[in-house]
C-alpha cells in the first residue's frame, strides 16, 4: 500500500504478518533490549516479552528469547540492518584500549549494537536531545509522531511513524513547541525546511568524507560538534565518530585523564577520536551507558 501522505491517515503496516525467527551466532553476544534501551533511539516502548516501534516506515515488534531474534510487521532484513546484526562484535572489541574502565562497560554492554538509524529521524531526534534526559526525548519524540507522524495499524496496536521534514516543515514553530521542543523547535522547523527542499541533502552526504560530514552536518540550525557525531554514528553508521556529552567529558576526565580539569573540551574530543580507536563510536556508547545505568540519565 502506498503511504499516505497526511498525518492522521491509518495504513496497514507493510511489514510481515507472520511471525519470523533469526538464530543469533552462539558466542556472538546480542542484547536487545540493551540496543534498543540505551540512548541511541528514543521510541521503543516495551511490549508483552519484547518491544514494539517501527523501522523505516514497517511498525511491529520485535524480541529477544536467548540466541533468538523475533520479529513481526518488520520485515526480518529490515530489523537485521537496523539493529547491525553483521557487525563483527568481537573484534571491535579487540580494538579497544586496555583500560579497567572500558574493560567494566564492556563486560555490562558487550551485547549493545550501534543502531543503524533513518538519517532524518536520527538527525531530528538528536536535534531535539539538547540538554534533555533520555526519558525527556522519548517524550518529544512520540507526541511528534503522534501529532504529525502517519498511523499505523499493527498487530501490536497503533503505531506512528516519525513525520518527514516536509510535514516538520509545515507544521510549524509554534506546533512543534507543543510538544515541549522550546528552544529547539526553530532549530528543527529551520533544519526541516532545508531537508525538505533539498539543500540539505543527507543522503547524497553519505558520500562525504567524516571531516566533510562533520562539517556539513554543523552548518544545519541547531547542529553543533556533538549532535553531528551522534548522527555520524547512529544515522550514517560512521564507527569511529565519538559524541561527546556531559557524561562522556566527565569519564575521559577522571578515568583516561586522571582527573586534571585545565582540559578543553576540545582536548577531550582529541583524546575520544585518538585514543578509543577505530571504532570508538562503540567504546563510547559502552562508557555513556554503564555510567548512565549507574548513575540515572
Amino acid at each position: 500500500m502506498k503511504p499516505a501522505n497526511r498525518a492522521g491517515t491509518t495504513e496497514v503496516t507493510p511489514g510481515e504478518d507472520s511471525e519470523w525467527v533469526v538464530p543469533l551466532g552462539e558466542g556472538d553476544a546480542f542484547n536487545l533490549a540493551l540496543t534498543l534501551n540505551s540512548g541511541q533511539a528514543f521510541h521503543w516502548v516495551a511490549h508483552n516479552d519484547g518491544w514494539k516501534g517501527v523501522v523505516a516506515g514497517y511498525g511491529g515488534w520485535l524480541c529477544q528469547r536467548g540466541n533468538r531474534l523475533h520479529g513481526q510487521g518488520i520485515p526480518r532484513q529490515v530489523a537485521e540492518h537496523y539493529l547491525a546484526l553483521d557487525h563483527e562484535i568481537a573484534m571491535i572489541h579487540r580494538s579497544f584500549p586496555d583500560h579497567p574502565r572500558l574493560r567494566a562497560a564492556v563486560a555490562a554492554c558487550g551485547g549493545m549494537r550501534i543502531l543503524r538509524q533513518p538519517l532524518w529521524e536520527c538527525l531530528a531526534a538528536f536535534i531535539t536531545s539538547s540538554m534533555k534526559r533520555v526519558s525527556h526525548i522519548s517524550a518529544m519524540s512520540h507526541c511528534l509522531r503522534g501529532r504529525f507522524g502517519r498511523r499505523l495499524s499493527t498487530a501490536v496496536g497503533e503505531l506512528f511513524v516519525y513525520p518527514d521534514a516536509a510535514r516538520v516543515e509545515e507544521a510549524g514553530e509554534a506546533r512543534l513547541r507543543e510538544c515541549g521542543l522550546g528552544y529547539r523547535a526553530p532549530n528543527l522547523w529551520r533544519t526541516a525546511g532545508l531537508v525538505a527542499s533539498g539543500a540539505a541533502d543527507l543522503e547524497g552526504w553519505r558520500e562525504l568524507s567524516d571531516v566533510d560530514l562533520r562539517e556539513a552536518l554543523c552548518g544545519l540550525p541547531g547542529v553543533g560538534v556533538k549532535v553531528a557525531n551522534c548522527v555520524m554514528l547512529f544515522g550514517y553508521g560512521r564507527l569511529a565518530a565519538v559524541p561527546v556529552d556531559v557524561w562522556i567529558d566527565r569519564i575521559v576526565r577522571e578515568s583516561f585523564l586522571l582527573g586534571r580539569r585545565r582540559i578543553t573540551a576540545v582536548a577531550v574530543q582529541m583524546v575520544c577520536e585518538s585514543g578509543f580507536g577505530p571504532y570508538g563510536g562503540y567504546a563510547q556508547q559502552y562508557l555513556f551507558h554503564h555510567a548512565r545505568a549507574m548513575g540515572g540519565a
